[in-house]
């Protein structure tokens, strides 16, 4: 991931947790709820950045490598 999708990973994180101790959020959906208005907000600020750079914030790095497909293997 790059430094920006680790942000934006964080900001999606942190605004759900937020959100769902400010409305004691209890339960799968209540917290489904939640992280939903969480990713919102990491969502529009990324698409905002985007906007303002005109480059995406996404990228195809990922740390691991691609898992080894077991169907290969037999």
């Amino acid at each position: 991931m790059s430094e920006a999708e680790l942000i934006f990973t964080a900001l999606a994180e942190l605004s759900t947790r937020q959100i769902a101790e400010k409305t004691n959020a209890i339960g799968l959906n209540e917290n489904a709820i939640a992280s939903k208005a969480g990713g919102s907000i990491a969502k529009n600020a990324r698409k905002e950045l985007e906007d303002k750079t005109g480059k995406s914030v996404v990228t195809g790095e990922n740390f691991l490598p691609p898992a080894k497909d077991k169907n290969k293997l037999k």
